[in-house]
């Protein structure tokens, strides 16, 4: 004696039932879902469904003869996907094949927007979907969390490597780049610059003024420089520009008196003019000299080039010469 077809639909809703003449008879409601229609009662269940394990079974015979026998199946109307299926007699001179997704139900439950209702109440799929929907929320949890800490770190690491008043680099960047640069072996020029009346401005001004013609000439170094370059404030009015692959005095001579004619253009404050000049000091790495440079050597020699350009009379650039002497301020 066959079950009533709720009953069926509540058990097994993805069962298929073939009638004595190999059509079929009805189908769960699930299964219904997947085929949409396209296909169903009344056609012949090998133009609904295609067994291919263990092997191909296309009559009724053929398919009771499998009777008690794991099948591996597709559906031949709907979505490709692997099912499992169980084919049993029904009493009835036909057949009852109760099909699952097996490991495929997460996909299925994604692709066809399958809920609880479409499974049996006592199917494992159930507990499976749970543990999935708990784990990919811990794990989306987990990766914004992740998300959250990179960006703080990464945050962190900008503002140790970033003067908070210019946005500029700060000097430990500055370190941090001079050493990969001497480490890679890369040719490179050293810029230091430090800012002439730059204490006059803080005297009659007050600091608040002298803060923003520090930012303008933070914004004329970052106009005049490329983005591979690397400028750094590392002192109160000293600046270093490390211009990574350039080594020609002629353009360097360029760039350095472009940046003096810059910085000494006249900077509105509260309506009134602000004038200050720059000195430059600068020193050539060399890659290929017999004893390995140091980041303090090239510092001091950009150091003592800057003194140089200071006795020229300010506003002046100067390379630094090996017989050079530092003379103190």
């Amino acid at each position: 004696m066959s079950l009533p077809p709720e009953t069926m639909d509540t058990l097994c809703p993805m069962y298929l039932q073939i009638g004595a003449d190999g059509r079929v008879r009805r189908m769960g409601p699930t299964l219904h879902k997947l085929l949409k229609g396209r296909c169903g009662r009344g056609m012949p269940f090998a133009e609904v469904i295609h067994i291919y394990r263990p092997k191909r079974v296309t009559t009724l015979p053929g398919l009771l003869a499998m009777a008690g026998r794991k099948l591996q199946l597709r559906l031949c109307c709907g979505p490709r996907m692997t099912l499992k299926g169980l084919a049993m007699p029904d009493g009835e001179d036909g057949a009852i094949i109760n099909l699952s997704f097996g490991i495929g139900v997460v996909e299925a439950v994604r692709c066809h927007s399958l809920t609880s209702t479409d499974f049996a109440a006592t199917d494992l799929a159930i507990d499976m979907l749970y543990l999935v929907e708990a784990k990919s929320a811990a794990m989306e949890a987990s990766r914004t969390l992740n998300r959250r800490l990179q960006g703080a770190m990464l945050a962190a690491e900008q503002r140790a490597y970033t003067d908070t008043l210019t946005g500029l680099r700060n000097r430990r960047a500055m370190d941090h780049v001079l050493q990969r640069l001497l480490r890679v072996g890369e040719p490179f020029a050293v810029l230091h610059i430090d800012l002439d009346f730059f204490k006059q401005v803080n005297d009659t001004r007050g600091h608040a003024a002298g803060d923003q013609v520090l930012q303008a000439v933070a914004r004329v170094m970052l106009d005049l420089t490329r983005k591979e370059d690397t400028v750094a404030r590392v002192g109160g009015d000293e600046f270093v520009i490390l211009l990574a692959g350039l080594t020609d005095v002629a353009r360097l001579s360029e760039l350095a008196e472009r940046l003096i004619r810059r910085i000494e253009r006249p900077i509105s404050l509260d309506g009134s003019l602000c004038r200050v000049s720059a000195s430059i000091g600068l020193a050539l790495s060399q890659p290929d000299s017999e004893s390995p440079q140091t980041a303090e050597a090239l510092l001091e020699q950009a150091d003592i080039a800057l003194y140089t350009a200071k006795r020229l009379g300010r506003g002046q650039h100067a390379f630094h010469e090996p017989e050079s002497v530092a003379n103190p301020r």
